[in-house]
């Protein structure tokens, strides 16, 4: 039964960054597929995650929008986002922008939920890990083409092309994304590539190469209280060569490197109300250049009841930012140009085990991280799994994680903030128990978790002392997390099945924002024949946002998709598709400025060959 419930679901990597059915993951785990996506209609990573239980994004919704991820009340900082391993967080502060990875280009996302550092290194929250699609095996070429449109000019249209020439297979993508803002004064333009060649060299050796770049223009509209308009840009360029073989029976191992550099561009402009200058005066500019550059080995040995996996992670990491201030803040003192340019270097080695008998699995591991400017860091972990039957499984988890401080915080420093270069990881201990179980028509899964921070990263104003008194961050103080999660799916009856999910988080003392308790309910409908489907899929998340005036988080968010698929040939169709965002004009957002859009329509067309 419960492998109804995952099928192409069933092989993750994420936990032991080696293949294991799902029966023997200890953490706890979501997955989402390709199908899952295409049956959203999203535009964007984020508004995928909005359907994940435990999983709250800080976005205005808006059509291209940026967004910030959290996991079950972290920070976004200590959630480590990663794309075919290619470490996506922003050394100059941590957290980690998904608008520059393109969602057609995703097989599936493995999302654990806690800290992975025995397998990943600085991940105290979690990991999103995207892994994109393979390479064709067909000397005949295959793929699809995407087009929508709707209010405002939302446009979307994507291309992708997979195939094989001799023994090389090969993977292509291309798509842009432009509006002119569902919400006044905002826009986005997005344009992306990416490709993949796999070559064989023998049936035990294989070696290939990823490649993608991407342009995002986006305006993020006025702020009124402030008297400014902010607009900015993202550009990130990104490739990974590997090489894996077989050098044994039940002995694997792989090479990869990866290079990654996101330039960001913001420049805040005067609206002219008296506060910051004359409509159109530069008020503040940032631009920063942040580049990683890394490799990685790992071994994996597989034999009866074992599967050990061994590896290596070596990386450098440097940002260069540069702050214009505009006429305003130059007569506070403020330089008229601020640069920053420094880096880091780290490596680390993990071992990762588990160990199955029977009903019993047991995940045992452990890693070692060195940096060299916040010192070393040692992250064990337990998991045990037990089939307490052929359709329920009970999981637990005991693990030690942590997350590594900006640069920005620790060597760079910024306008008005002063660097601390004796700042520490922050730490956790994480204890989550949990089960699923399939019986009848439905799937459950429930989760309890309680995650004990140490040496928090907070901001004491003007705590850098004479003769500037800029800001500083410190490590200062302990802050509990716990809470729960259940999701719940059915299987068709007469073509309709549903989903839903809860999390509710307590954080103790309240976050900067001021929310103690967080929680969040998905609900959706789905309607699936040979040819005709549909989704409603809602969304509502609540924050008790003391410190932040102006926010709603009152309404459900509920979207729309229909769909009808007409087949032309064996191997070719096309799918007509219309979606309602915002059905009811639900507001869910944190602040007046961060408002969403109300309700708003697409049409589009995909063709498959």
């Amino acid at each position: 039964m419960l492998r109804l419930f995952y099928n192409e679901k069933d092989l993750v990597i994420t936990a032991t960054r080696n293949p294991k059915p799902i029966t023997q993951v200890a953490e706890n785990i979501t997955v989402i597929t390709s199908s899952d996506i295409e049956a959203m209609n999203a535009h964007s990573v984020a508004e995928v995650l909005d359907s994940v239980p435990g999983l709250f994004l800080s976005t205005n919704r808006d059509f291209g929008a940026f967004s910030l991820l959290n996991i079950q009340g972290s920070e976004p900082r200590h959630t480590l986002v990663l794309v075919d391993e290619i470490p996506w967080n922003l050394i100059s502060e941590g957290s980690a922008e998904t608008i520059t990875v393109p969602v057609g280009i995703i097989e599936r996302i493995e999302i654990i939920k806690g800290p992975a550092s025995s397998a990943w290194g600085s991940s105290l929250g979690g990991v999103v890990n995207i892994i994109t699609k393979s390479t064709g095996t067909s000397s005949k070429p295959g793929g699809s083409i995407y087009a929508s449109y709707g209010k405002k000019n939302s446009q979307d249209y994507r291309i992708d092309l997979h195939g094989k020439i001799g023994k090389a297979g090969y993977y292509l993508y291309g798509g842009t994304q432009d509006s002119d803002g569902l919400v006044q004064s905002r826009f986005s333009d997005n344009k992306r590539f990416y490709s993949k060649i796999e070559i064989p060299f023998s049936g035990d050796v294989k070696t290939g190469l990823s490649m993608g770049y991407s342009d995002t223009q986006t305006g993020f509209g006025d702020y009124l209280n402030s008297d400014i308009n902010i607009s900015g840009s993202l550009k990130t360029f990104y490739t990974s060569p590997f090489v894996s073989a077989t050098v044994a029976k039940g002995l694997d191992i792989s090479l990869s490197a990866y290079y990654i550099q996101q330039e960001s561009a913001q420049t805040s402009n005067s609206l002219g109300l008296g506060i910051t200058g004359d409509p159109g005066e530069l008020y503040l500019g940032t631009k920063i250049k942040d580049e990683s550059l890394g490799a990685r080995f790992q071994a994996m040995w597989k034999k009866e009841i074992n599967s050990l996996v061994f590896g290596m992670d070596i990386g450098k990491g440097e940002y260069d930012q540069s702050l214009y201030a505009g006429s305003l803040l130059q007569s506070i003192g403020v330089p008229i140009i601020s640069e920053f340019s420094p880096d880091n270097t780290t490596w680390a080695i993990y071992i990762n085990d588990t160990i199955s008998s029977g009903a019993w699995s047991v995940t045992p591991g452990i890693r070692y991280d060195h940096e060299t400017i916040t010192g070393s860091f040692i992250s064990p972990s337990l998991g045990l799994t037990y089939l307490l039957s052929k359709d329920t499984v009970l999981r637990g988890t005991i693990a030690r994680g942590f997350s590594a401080p900006g640069l920005s915080w620790t060597s760079g420093g910024g306008m008005f903030l002063d660097p601390n270069p004796s700042l520490k990881y922050e730490e956790v201990w994480s204890y989550q128990a949990g089960a699923e179980s399939a019986f009848s028509f439905m799937w459950l899964k429930a989760n309890i978790f309680l995650h004990e921070l140490k040496n928090s990263l907070t901001g004491v104003p003007l705590g850098g002392g004479p003769p500037a008194y800029n800001d500083i961050i410190i490590n200062n103080g302990e802050i509990k997390r716990k809470g729960v999660e259940i999701e719940a799916e059915s299987l068709p009856i007469y073509n309709f099945s549903f989903k839903g999910g809860l999390s509710y988080v307590d954080i103790n003392p309240p976050n900067a924002a001021g929310s103690s308790k967080i929680y969040s309910i998905v609900a959706g409908l789905k309607y699936q024949s040979n040819t005709i489907s549909g989704q409603l899929l809602g969304y509502y998340n609540w924050h008790d946002l003391n410190n932040i005036p102006g926010g709603s988080s009152d309404d459900f968010i509920w979207d729309i998709s229909i769909s009808k698929i007409i087949k032309i040939s064996e191997g070719n169709d096309v799918e007509f598709f219309a979606v309602g965002r915002n059905m009811f004009n639900g507001s869910q957002y944190s602040y007046i400025e961060n408002i969403n859009p109300r309700r708003w329509f697409e049409l589009g067309i995909k063709y498959r060959f």
